[in-house]
């Protein structure tokens, strides 16, 4: 359904015959750590990310790291364990069996 009272026209999850379902009953402006996003619009209560109704509760993970964010990504570090070749031979030579 559409958003009726921060952004009037724009589809929204948690917009229904009731009004808004969110349990503030209204979207949050945008916190410092959004800056950049490409989800963030113009809404009448101000900046408002377009797909979290409370930003602020996205960056209060462990991580630090809005789910949604499209101006940060998580750096993944794999360890560069050695596989042992006979082992490896091994294991595809199993997979062959029927």
């Amino acid at each position: 359904m559409q958003c009726q009272t921060v952004l009037p026209g724009t589809e929204c999850t948690f917009w229904s015959k009731q009004g808004c379902i969110y349990e503030a009953k209204s979207c949050q402006i945008v916190v410092d750590e959004c800056a950049g996003c490409e989800r963030i619009v113009e809404g009448t209560i101000g900046k408002v990310c377009s797909v979290a109704p409370a930003p602020s509760l996205k960056w209060a993970n462990d991580l630090k790291l809005c789910n949604f964010a499209t101006h940060r990504k998580i750096e993944i570090k794999l360890d560069d364990t050695k596989t042992n070749p006979l082992k490896a031979s091994k294991k595809a030579a199993a997979g062959k069996k029927k």
